[in-house]
């Protein structure tokens, strides 16, 4: 199946150390190893990058899924959180914990919308299987 859409990023520099630009030059960041990992910090990492990006796929996901089911959320927003670990094996890992807020709907709703949106959002699948990603819902 081709695809919809294709993001190209290109980084340059010593790696965690560097920059990253799209090609169309939209995204333009800096990038330093954090204070927490050694480096100097100051800069954006990979790690935030990823939680933007899996932010705001899933709260599109949740929209979404929303939307077809007719639940009257508002005030919504999706929290991720991006940790990276080592494995074991001299390597790492990445853990994701995502949190949603949202009103307008009770518990059990929000539970299950946050359920549908973690079976559509691209980056759950993306990383099921691979790397452990808890969700949850607070309803405001």
């Amino acid at each position: 199946m081709a695809a919809i859409y294709t993001a190209v990023a290109t980084a340059t520099g010593d790696g965690r150390n560097g920059r990253t630009r799209s090609d169309d030059g939209i995204l333009d960041v800096d990038l330093a190893v954090p204070k927490e990992m050694g480096g100097a910090g100051g800069a954006s990492n990979p790690e935030q990058l990823f939680a933007a990006g899996y932010a705001a796929c899933f709260h599109s996901a949740l929209k979404l899924v929303a939307g077809k089911q007719k639940a009257p959320i508002s005030d919504s927003a999706v929290v991720a959180e991006v940790g990276i670990n080592p494995n074991g094996e001299g390597g790492f890992v990445l853990a994701v914990a995502l949190h949603v807020e949202l009103a307008g709907v009770d518990q059990a709703t929000a539970d299950a919308l946050v359920e549908a949106a973690h079976v559509v959002c691209p980056y759950s699948n993306a990383t099921r299987g691979n790397i452990e990603v808890t969700v949850d819902a607070t309803v405001a």
